[in-house]
């Protein structure tokens, strides 16, 4: 499905080279956490069914979670992944459903799956295209993300093909305007701003004003214009004045009173004019305001943050926008950044979002699940409320997966917290499978109100994972990822010692199995045995 330079399993190895996770966190959006205070639980269409779907699939599907009791067991979302949406936008330039596949259109589908207890999610890319080469958003996100919005959509996957970069430069500027949509402007020269790193004056006879600053690339510099006055809050326009240099993007951010930021994409300029004008509109407030101008992108992962920043305020304003135009409670839209982790966008994906892939696409092989999984848990610093590693969807029940590798996949995910995005035909569900992905304690774990991942606390031929609960207690899990059988004898007394973990050292310790609720009573030394493949999973209380 993506469009990856080089092979999967290079580059996989390529990010356990470079990784060395943090222990910074990033910062939080309280209208993300307020969406998806644990990891969302749901079902994609993609990993079983690809671009073969419509609408009759997706409702028998949506009818299957409600009579399998994948519902009653905290499954609420049914996503829409690639291929949903027709070649062509309608007459109005909005995002539609194929018209053959889904006849009814998406706004009829939301509300079918919704009646049944569920909510619709649905997909597009940041990009010119979707993966599938069907329309997608970049440079349409307020446009799409209203239209989202409408339809009553509540999940939404952002993936990354056909992905266009911000620009690291930056023009030229001479002077901004401010104007009250009514031709009156008042003009702030760069002679009156204060500049900042390596922004520098420099003259051009043939400008307004003769001169212009340059040097605002890469983040080098900025210029800030103090004092510029307006009668009243409201929205202005914001109009960036530039001398035509370069037949190549810009950028810049216009950030007001150093709170809302603003973005002004400049395409490459044609040199038949000296000067070129460039717009946004902000909101000022009464009285004095300052603008700074600058230029954020310094790498490939600024970009990306950037532009996936820009649809997460997108889907905030549309869903505030359709609850205020039909008098409605606001029914956010939890944001899926599919961004694959090459851009490490557990730096910054807590910005713009409420979950972030942190590999390339999951696959039904057993091989690949642990690589994504051997990533995926060294980030545990990352994740917090309302802000999840995403290691892709599961594959429980697809492929040729044993039944210890189905059962060892759904614990580490549980585990670390992951977003449990069900991929298999769940109409035609085995007995053991359902068991698997209903299990009451290991869900339990996942959406423990804590939201804390797992910490590996052990590497081995048998891992173990510690994950702190909300109510003191802790999970402990143990991934023999060995072909063969094995035995390990642990101390639980071990986890006192780590600050993450949190459990205090006591005389004797009571467990209970995850998978069998058989109970263990111990003074912290564990001996145990494990076939192949096989996890088991505890809570110490």
């Amino acid at each position: 499905m993506k469009q990856n330079k080089m092979c999967p399993i290079c580059y996989l190895r390529s990010l356990f080279r470079r990784q060395k996770p943090s222990s910074v966190k990033p910062a939080l959006d309280d209208y993300y956490v307020g969406m998806a205070k644990t990891p969302p639980m749901g079902w994609s269409s993609w990993n079983t069914f690809h671009n073969h779907i419509n609408e009759e699939l997706i409702l028998e599907t949506a009818r299957a979670m409600k009579d399998k009791g994948l519902i009653d067991a905290g499954y609420r979302y049914i996503n829409l992944d690639d291929n949903w949406q027709s070649s062509e936008r309608d007459e109005n330039g909005e995002l539609v459903g194929d018209y053959e596949t889904f006849p009814s259109g998406i706004a009829h589908l939301a509300e079918e799956v919704n009646k049944l207890g569920l909510k619709l999610g649905a997909y597009t890319s940041n990009g010119t295209h979707t993966c599938e080469d069907l329309p997608a958003s970049l440079g349409r996100e307020e446009f799409d993300a209203y239209t989202l919005a409408k339809w009553g959509v509540e999940y939404f996957k952002y993936d990354f093909c056909h992905h266009e970069y911000i620009s690291s430069y930056a023009p030229l500027v001479y002077s901004v305007s401010v104007s009250r949509f009514d031709g009156k402007a008042t003009e702030y020269s760069v002679q009156n701003a204060v500049l900042s790193g390596f922004a520098k004056f420099m003259t051009d006879k043939n400008l307004p004003n003769g001169q212009f600053v340059s040097g605002l690339d890469k983040n080098l510099g900025a210029i800030t214009f103090n004092n510029i006055e307006v009668p009243e809050d409201g929205r202005y326009v914001l109009t960036v004045n530039i001398k035509k240099h370069g037949q190549y993007e810009k950028y810049l951010i216009a950030k007001v009173n150093d709170g809302e930021e603003y973005e002004i994409l400049f395409p490459p300029q044609k040199p038949y004019n000296v000067t070129a004008r460039f717009q946004t509109i902000v909101q000022f407030k009464a009285g004095k305001n300052n603008v700074k101008l600058f230029n954020p992108v310094t790498s490939k992962a600024d970009s990306e943050m950037y532009q996936y920043r820009r649809m997460g305020r997108a889907l905030k304003h549309a869903t505030e926008r359709v609850a205020k135009e039909r008098g409605t409670e606001v029914k956010p839209i939890v944001f899926s950044i599919c961004e694959w982790g090459w851009g490490k966008p557990y730096n910054w994906g807590a910005k713009a979002g409420n979950l972030w892939r942190t590999t390339p696409d999951i696959r039904a092989w057993w091989f690949w699940i642990k690589m994504i999984y051997e990533h995926n848990v060294k980030l545990h610093a990352y994740a917090s409320k309302g802000h999840y590693n995403d290691p892709d969807m599961l594959e429980v029940g697809n492929g040729k997966l044993t039944y210890n590798q189905n059962v060892s996949h759904f614990s580490l995910w549980c585990m670390m917290n992951s977003p449990l995005i069900l991929g298999n035909d769940l109409r035609s569900m085995p007995d053991d499978v359902k068991r698997i992905v209903t299990n009451k304690n290991l869900i339990a774990i996942n959406q423990d109100g804590l939201a804390k991942q797992a910490k590996r606390v052990k590497k081995g031929g048998v891992d173990v994972l510690a994950k702190p609960l909300e109510d003191g207690s802790t999970a402990i899990c143990f991934f023999n990822k060995t072909g063969r059988k094995r035995k390990l004898s642990y101390d639980l007394n071990r986890l006192s010692q780590d600050s993450y973990v949190s459990m205090k050292k006591q005389a004797s310790y009571s467990l209970v199995d995850q998978w069998t609720n058989e109970h263990t009573q111990t003074d912290g030394k564990l001996s145990l045995a494990f076939d192949k493949h096989e996890s088991k999973v505890f809570i110490i209380r």
